[in-house]
């Protein structure tokens, strides 16, 4: 009896000891996890029917310079809807730091291509959390019950990101698909042709979670090679407005952040990024 007692203490002091290596490793890679944004990035936003358009998923500091190797196996959902029509992306290859996806787009229309990335768990350094709270533009409500809990909970969240861009099909006539939800947690839809703006051009957008408007959403718009973004927060109808200034590659991005009810963990979050160029 003494042995089995002992046993399972072992074993509980093993499980423990495993579970606090595990975290202290996520610690030590937090600050990468935070920061940057992952994005899908066509190399050319315009081809013509019959084409294979290639798209590139990226993770960086700063948007169009990649820092890091997304792993393939982190990818879940990765699908493109032409002309109403879905279908799954083929598996990616590597191409330097990124995954490379092949989408064959044989008619006119506007391609929406998403994906998902699988839940990546993180703890933050008391010190750390405020850095990641101003970089997600996060509400009073978090940062009061952040504050509220300190000392007692450590930082423990579950993020899962989700990225969407478009591709221009030849000379597309009726398909309005891309102003359709394509069913992510946490989206941005353009509620205007995302393929067909000119620098001076409004565009307006709606944020969906789970298929709904969020309101008071901090959606942020940054121009490639930059760190610096401009926040808009969203109306009762999840709805924002951006002027487009400059020509060139564009990245919208928002994170929403909530508390958790599982015990293992204090928060969750997910985040959206949508991707288009200005010409």
């Amino acid at each position: 009896m003494r042995r089995s007692i002992d046993y399972k203490a072992n074993c509980t002091d093993a499980f423990k000891a495993g579970h606090a290596l595990a975290w202290s490793i996520l610690l030590s890679i937090a600050p990468a996890a935070v920061a940057g944004d992952a994005w899908l990035q066509p190399r050319r936003t315009a081809v013509l029917p019959g084409t294979i358009a290639q798209i590139d998923l990226a993770i960086g500091t700063k948007f169009s310079l990649r820092d890091d190797l997304v792993k393939q196996d982190r990818v879940g959902v990765a699908r493109a809807r032409l002309n109403g029509k879905t279908f799954d992306l083929a598996e990616p290859s590597v191409d330097k730091k990124s995954l490379e996806y092949r989408a064959p787009l044989s008619e006119p229309g506007i391609a929406t291509l998403w994906l998902s990335l699988a839940p990546r768990s993180l703890e933050l350094r008391a010190k750390q959390v405020k850095s990641h709270l101003d970089e997600i533009s996060a509400p009073v409500s978090v940062r009061q019950a952040w504050e509220s809990s300190k000392g007692r909970r450590p930082w423990r969240e579950v993020h899962t990101r989700h990225v969407k861009t478009f591709v221009r099909v030849g000379r597309p006539k009726d398909d309005r698909s891309w102003s359709q939800p394509v069913g992510l947690a946490l989206e941005v839809v353009p509620e205007k042709d995302p393929t067909a703006l000119r620098a001076g051009d409004d565009f307006p957008v709606r944020v969906l979670k789970n298929g709904s408007p969020i309101a008071d959403f901090p959606l942020g718009i940054v121009h490639e090679g930059n760190t610096g973004r401009a926040v808009k927060q969203t109306d009762a109808a999840g709805r924002a407005v951006f002027k487009l200034t400059r020509s060139g590659h564009w990245l919208l991005r928002g994170t929403e952040l909530r508390s958790s009810t599982k015990t293992s963990i204090a928060w969750e979050s997910d985040s959206t990024a949508l991707t288009f160029e200005v010409r």
